[in-house]
């Protein structure tokens, strides 16, 4: 019993000659009244004897402590004194352990026998805590408890927990826990917000409550102070500065709580894709996505900028089984069509040599056209050879995209060629051998595919049925749907060597929405509404990714990133999430704000990121498959874990026909697509129009800024194709404001701050009429020897002042929260007054004739296209297309020019000179001339490049200037003669 009841590691004697060397055999002890010695330590049970006896016996020894007044034996009871009268290290180190076994016996025994044999060892080895023998852990004559001692001498056990869990204990029946089922990584929040420090914060709304106050007293204080000697230019100027006012405030107020967000990659594996009882494999729970991919002219939008993002789409890191990529190809061109065909053969090398080498960049244009080391954090020996074969792949990629135009118009000319064969051989053996006349044989010019079909979408030689606007629809699934389990691939000497590589490819559609004469298909919006009814057919994923054609994955993980927030908890609330755009090939100074990153970065801290709720026979699928997991009590609507695991139904002909009949131009008759359901109608800025009607609902949305952009793009470096995108933008704008979709008329589930952010929205562009007048005023001023005020006293200076300090610094704080630079905050101030000026006024025009007169507003699609140059990559920035955009900034430019010229010979030449009213004019004029120096820039282009027409514009606008001026002159002179 003795033995059997002793633990195993108390008996060392057997293990010493095993470790090599002996432990260390120092004991510390006192000698009590009795002439007994009693050790301190708990490791009694050391034997020593055998080969680490005799010659080494130096090492076996006892420290007897002196039995001082804080170190004196206290024994409870005189029948627990143990036998032996020293306990020293060597052959009686036995004895010692066998006794304390008995000991530990003795207590176990007292619960009685109905205990159970686990509960008993569990007891035994709580024995030293409970034991009566104290004496050893008592450090003073008071008898009190050592614990500091047991903690580090004993070896007692700690309970349940998770900072210390035995294996051998088992609490409650049938358990079989670990330590890791105490972890709290299910509960673990994937998302958390990061607000602005205080030290930014509370500064940047002190100004702007100081700006504020000032505003309302300098306003007070212009209104208090006309100009009797010029009241139509003090008035003009008044109205103004008051519209000014009240546009920064609607500005401002949406930036006064800025937040910033971030997530938790690791914490989403361990929810979605650890293997855990609902999930013993280790399957992604994640749900389904469905990337949306639009495109209109192939000429505008070439194709391999295209086929690059649809390549960044298929290689992203998301379960392969759970996404899928459409494209909308709007004009239903067979330049597209084909150019997809080989992107996708492509993809089969692409997106497993991304998966092999752990590639972060997947766009294969963007990632060989990189400057940094290929080679840094690559592990595989064999990545240089694998990228040097690559990157042969995809040269050999480009030329067939490429030679795709003249490959299909030879192509389409041979099969041409042959049906006319055919089509006269058939007429002369209806007429008798004889070949009738060339006119009466008249075969159709038709675009073939390379099958030797007949391409149903526009052909090259336009005709009825086959042009624009005018087309049949199209849908083709260019790869299948993925297998539920990885499909491993195998070393092949012509390829990569992709063994133990899923190489899985997502599923892919080509569509081509139906258009016919007569309907209205609601551009790009349309396009987007039959992307959802065919996918909520084919995949039917409850989240739906939108991209333009030129927005590729920069972040691989980025639809990870938005998965954070919607898989967390309160994610079914949320409706979108939208990422910042990033562009490239801008040119190093950003001469026309193209990166826009004061909107990206300051303004929105709005869509990209949508779920899906849009199709009556998806809707209740998919808002299952779109909620969080209900892994915890606070999550009130969600879906039990492991519900995603089971694989898609394949795809067969009747699916395939049910999603080809939703997108003919019939299918939204008498229904509310466009109203009420699915992207929103009558406004060519679709996506913030259906942004507002998610908000007015009562949803929220997120602002997703990443570590790593999470996409990039490319943007117009041209000013005429810049001033068409912003004159897009600001054109829905107008329309917003002149629609029932007007935040004046929201509903109460708008927020407050939500509700100025929309009504600056629809308002901004109407600030042009005033900034056109206030761009004037200057000249007029210079002109007429005039000022907007009576004269510069000193407190129209210190409201000046103290007005442009505070701005000044409340654009400083938003620079140093936001990360924008200086250079960047300027680039945008001087372009907000070069579109303000252009593109503003004409759409202010544009949607003002669309209400009164109902003229339909045109759509511009921005060119996406490189310049003609392939030597400098910004050959675009210097070609110079008159557009009539162009007439109102250059008639500013001018008309101040010659303002300056005016009013300075004036001045000189004047008998009483009022240097005052010269040097306000002055400033404000050389204040407007900063602000269009870029305009002149983009005007003058290349040296030698100037367009005729901007010489001609500017002589007549300065002769006609000069004249009026001399005759107003002449009839004051007239007068004051008089």
């Amino acid at each position: 019993m003795e033995t059997s009841t002793k633990p195993k590691a108390r008996n060392l004697s057997s293990q010493a000659p095993a470790a090599g060397r002996p432990q260390q055999a120092v004991k510390f002890a006192r000698r009590t009244s009795s002439g007994r010695i009693v050790s301190f330590s708990h490791d009694e049970d050391l034997d020593l004897s055998g080969d680490f006896s005799g010659q080494n016996d130096y090492i076996n020894y006892t420290v007897v402590m002196p039995p001082t007044p804080d170190n004196q034996p206290a024994w409870p009871s005189s029948e627990n004194k143990p036998d032996e009268p020293t306990i020293r290290f060597g052959s009686k180190a036995q004895n010692a352990s066998r006794q304390a076994g008995e000991q530990e016996d003795n207590y176990g025994s007292r619960g009685g026998s109905g205990r159970s044999n686990d509960k008993a060892k569990m007891e035994r080895r709580m024995s030293i805590m409970k034991s009566n023998n104290r004496s050893i852990l008592s450090s003073s004559q008071t008898g009190d408890f050592d614990h500091n001692r047991w903690l580090f001498e004993t070896r007692g056990t700690y309970g349940v927990g998770n900072a210390y869990w035995s294996d051998q204990d088992k609490y409650g029946q049938n358990t079989e826990l670990s330590m890791s089922d105490f972890l709290d990584k299910p509960w673990k929040p994937l998302s958390r917000k990061i607000r602005v420090p205080a030290a930014i914060l509370s500064p940047y709304r002190i100004l702007v409550v100081i700006r504020l106050v000032l505003l309302c007293f300098f306003l007070g204080w212009r209104v208090q102070n006309p100009n009797r000697d010029a009241m139509w230019l003090w008035g003009l100027s008044i109205v103004c500065e008051i519209w000014f006012a009240f546009s920064w405030l609607l500005d401002i107020f949406p930036k006064y709580n800025p937040i910033n967000r971030s997530t938790d990659l690791a914490a989403l594996r361990d929810k979605f894709e650890q293997p855990s009882p609902a999930n013993p494999h280790g399957r992604s729970d994640l749900p389904g996505v469905d990337v949306f991919v639009s495109t209109a002219d192939p000429d505008k939008e070439p194709p391999l900028v295209t086929a690059n993002t649809v390549l960044s789409i298929l290689a992203a890191d998301y379960p392969v089984e759970k996404l899928s990529c459409y494209i909308s190809d709007d004009g239903g061109a067979i330049l597209t069509f084909e150019a997809m065909a080989e992107a996708v053969k492509f993809a089969e090398v692409w997106v497993p040599f991304c998966r092999k080498h752990d590639i972060d960049l997947r766009n294969p244009d963007s990632y060989f056209n990189l400057k940094t080391d290929h080679t840094k954090n690559k592990k595989r020996p064999d990545f240089v050879k694998d990228r040097r074969w690559m990157k042969r792949e995809y040269d050999e990629f480009k030329v067939r995209i490429n030679g795709l135009p003249e490959a299909i118009r030879r192509r389409s000319k041979s099969f041409n060629s042959m049906e006319l064969k055919k089509a006269k051989s058939l007429a002369r053996e209806k007429n008798g051998g004889v070949l009738p006349s060339e006119g009466a044989v008249d075969v159709p010019k038709a675009t073939w595919m390379a099958d030797g079909t007949q391409w149903p979408g526009t052909w090259l030689d336009q005709t009825t049925d086959h042009k624009k606007g005018d087309h049949a629809g199209i849908l083709q699934v260019m790869t299948k749907v993925p297998e539920n389990e990885k499909v491993m691939g195998q070393p092949d000497e012509k390829k990569l060597d992709f063994t133990g590589v899923d190489i899985r490819i997502p599923m892919f559609a080509y569509v081509s929405r139906e258009k016919r004469p007569g309907f209205d298909h609601n551009k790009k919006a349309g396009a987007m509404n039959a992307l959802v009814r065919a996918s909520a057919v084919l995949s039917n994923g409850p989240f739906i990714l939108n991209l333009d054609c030129d927005h590729y994955f920069y972040n691989c993980q980025a639809i990870r990133e938005g998965m954070c927030f919607m898989m967390d908890r309160g994610g079914d609330r949320i409706c979108y999430i939208q990422f910042p755009q990033r562009f490239e090939g801008i040119d190093p100074s950003d001469r026309y704000a193209n990166h826009n990153t004061v909107f990206f970065d300051v303004c929105e801290h709005w869509m990209v990121f949508k779920v899906r709720s849009t199709f009556n026979e998806s809707i209740a699928v998919a808002e299952f498959q779109g909620r969080p997991l209900a892994d915890h009590k606070s999550v009130k609507n969600g879906r039990p874990p492991g519900a995603l695991l089971l694989p898609r139904p394949p795809l067969d002909a009747p699916t395939v026909a049910e999603a080809i009949a939703v997108i003919s131009c019939w299918y939204e008759d008498k229904t509310d697509w466009g109203d009420k359901i699915g992207w929103i109608y009558g406004s060519v800025t679709e996506d913030v129009v259906t942004g507002y009607r998610m908000h007015n609902r009562g949803w929220r949305s997120v602002y997703c800024v990443t570590k790593r952009d999470a996409f990039r793009g490319t943007a117009p470096i041209n000013l005429t194709d810049r001033l068409h995108q912003v004159l897009r933008w600001a054109t829905g704008s107008v329309e917003i404001f002149f629609s029932k979709n007007n935040a004046l008329f929201g509903s109460r589930r708008l927020k407050f701050l939500q509700r100025i952010a929309y009504l600056n929205v629809g308002i901004y562009p109407f600030t042009s009429f005033f900034l056109v007048t206030y761009c004037f005023l200057p000249a007029l001023s210079l002109f007429t020897g005039t000022f907007i005020v009576q004269s510069l006293d000193i407190s129209f200076l210190l409201y000046l002042l103290t007005i442009t300090v505070t701005l000044t610094l409340i654009s400083l704080l938003e620079i140093r929260w936001s990360g924008v630079g200086l250079e960047e905050w300027w680039r945008n101030e001087q372009f907000w007054a070069i579109g303000g000026t252009s593109a503003h006024l004409v759409a202010v025009i544009q949607g003002l004739l669309k209400v009164v007169a109902g003229v339909e507003i045109s759509f511009t699609l921005t060119s996406k296209s490189a310049g003609e140059d392939e030597d400098d990559i910004y050959a675009d920035l210097y070609i110079v297309k008159w557009t009539g955009l162009f007439l109102m900034p250059l008639t500013i430019i001018v008309v101040n020019l010659v303002a300056i010229v005016i009013g300075c010979s004036r001045t000189l030449y004047s008998e009483i000179p009022e240097w005052g009213k010269l040097m306000g004019g002055l400033f404000f004029s050389f204040w407007v001339l900063s602000h269009m120096y870029p305009f002149v820039k983009g005007l003058l282009g290349r040296r030698g490049r100037v367009p005729t027409i901007v010489y001609v514009w500017s002589g007549l606008v300065s002769i006609t200037v000069s004249l009026l001026w001399i005759s107003i002159t002449s009839e004051n002179r007239g007068k004051l003669e008089v």
